[in-house]
């Protein structure tokens, strides 16, 4: 079949590798526009446009998918079907009606969970053990369509949502080919999602960041987990030895070991350091400690929990705060 390939992020290059060595012809590709990126905000091309133009590929990157001259451009190319992986734009009806096979999504979870912006990022901070990868029917309603297939993916219980994505990717690749050779062979058949059973996963703000040590620790270590790469979990550290807070961004945690209470003395207060343990610093939560394996002060390289204890002078008693500002 000729295939168009809508796709914009990382996530997405495994499905167009994946399109590209199966015997399904790859017409064309679409992106987002180029945008700014990183800190010093350059204005660079996707990584699929990247891929693409790289493997002498056509690329449209239309700013609205439902642009009329853009659609048109995209009907003249006469693909079979579309196949979404990670584009980041509303897919008009118009859109939609182009290809004679319809268009099908590669989505990072199991809908109808997760249907929306953030699917790995809330699998974790739900603390789900499985998650896994859909591939649906694109309809006029977001990540709603019928599904054609899925499969089941262990969420680790340390990984972060970055490491959890590109574990998916290469899953909702193959299982994408899958589809679109049973969507070839006539044998493809989709079931409808359970309305009763959705659940969203909204596009993630900076201030979801904020870390709240009055949570139980377990619910605590997945936020920090599920924030990286973004928006990061954020905490100021104050320290004995710092006239003044340190923003520092929280980047792995799990719920740490049983320590006892002390004795003689006030409740520890949450996000209080109650030692530097083999594997992390120790920080009091609601129920129990949160053992933070690997952190980034602002303005320097990530760290592991012991180089951060050594360089700031770490001593229990110090505290890890929670702080409005997460810009």
């Amino acid at each position: 079949m000729r295939v168009i390939f809508v796709g914009t992020s990382e996530f997405a290059l495994p499905s167009l590798a994946a399109l590209r060595a199966s015997r399904h012809a790859v017409a064309g590709v679409v992106s987002q526009p180029d945008r700014p990126q990183g800190r010093g905000r350059k204005v660079l091309p996707s990584p699929v446009k990247t891929e693409a133009l790289a493997r002498g590929l056509a690329v449209w990157t239309p700013e609205d998918a439902g642009d009329a001259a853009f659609l048109e451009a995209l009907g003249a190319a006469k693909p079979d079907v579309v196949a979404v992986a990670s584009y980041g734009q509303f897919l008009t009806k118009g859109f939609l009606a182009i290809p004679p096979r319809g268009c099908v999504n590669v989505h990072p979870s199991l809908v109808p969970r997760y249907r929306g912006a953030s699917p790995v990022a809330h699998a974790i901070l739900n603390g789900d053990a499985v998650t896994g990868v859909s591939v649906f029917r694109v309809v006029a309603k977001m990540d709603a369509g019928p599904v054609y297939a899925r499969r089941d993916v262990p969420v680790r219980p340390d990984e972060t949502a970055g490491e959890l994505e590109a574990r998916l990717a290469p899953v909702g690749a193959a299982l994408l080919v899958e589809v679109l050779d049973a969507l070839e062979a006539g044998t493809a058949a989709a079931e409808p999602q359970d309305e009763s059973a959705v659940v969203l996963a909204p596009k993630l703000e900076k201030g979801d960041g904020r870390i709240d040590w009055a949570q139980p620790a377990a619910r605590v270590a997945c936020r920090i987990r599920a924030m990286n790469p973004w928006p990061c979990a954020c905490a100021f550290f104050r320290g004995a030895h710092h006239a003044g807070p340190v923003r520092v961004n929280l980047l792995r945690a799990v719920p740490g070991p049983s320590l006892p209470d002390p004795s003689g003395t006030a409740p520890v207060p949450p996000g209080a350091v109650r030692a530097l343990g083999k594997d992390g610093l120790l920080v009091q939560a609601a129920d129990g400690v949160v053992q933070v394996a690997e952190l980034q002060p602002e303005g320097k390289r990530p760290m592991a929990a012991r180089d951060f204890a050594n360089g700031y002078r770490v001593e229990a008693g110090d505290r890890f705060e929670a702080g409005a500002d997460t810009e």
